[in-house]
């Protein structure tokens, strides 16, 4: 089978602030959303802005350093993969599908929320899980009810 590569970059600030919550067997979950925003001349010459919104997940220590550092609109480089998952809606009404950016390198672009900047304080790194289950490999899968939102 040929290789291939499931990898995402983006740069943008963040909609919302962090929320961190924790799986079944104590595993940190954080997401929160990010902006990126694409300027471009349309047919007519009129100069157009479009903003694309895009889900952010980040496991374990990383995600739980994003939450103490990172606040609504703090630029935010985002190294990951895309993800696709289906869920259950807690109302009943059916199936949902949702597109997420699971991370696996996070940088810190400014230190306007007080993050001290630099590898150490400025760059979250650790591994994302590869199948959505937590931050190592001894965290089982997560079931509906370990969803983060």
């Amino acid at each position: 089978m040929a290789a291939s590569v499931n990898k995402v970059i983006l740069i943008g600030n963040l909609g919302r602030d962090p929320e961190t919550r924790f799986t079944n067997s104590g595993t940190s979950v954080t997401n929160f959303s990010i902006a990126t925003k694409e300027s471009f001349a349309d047919k007519s010459g009129t100069r157009q802005d479009r903003t694309d919104w895009h889900n952010i997940i980040v496991w374990g220590k990383q995600g739980e350093t994003c939450a103490q550092y990172l606040k609504k609109g703090s630029p935010v480089y985002i190294e990951g993969r895309i993800s696709y998952r289906e869920y259950e809606a807690k109302d009943g009404s059916g199936k949902r599908k949702v597109t997420e950016i699971v991370a696996m390198r996070v940088q810190f672009l400014s230190s306007r929320g007080g993050a001290p900047m630099g590898d150490e304080a400025g760059e979250a790194r650790g591994r994302a899980p590869a199948s959505g289950g937590g931050a190592g490999d001894d965290v089982a899968p997560m079931d509906d009810e370990d969803i983060p939102f």
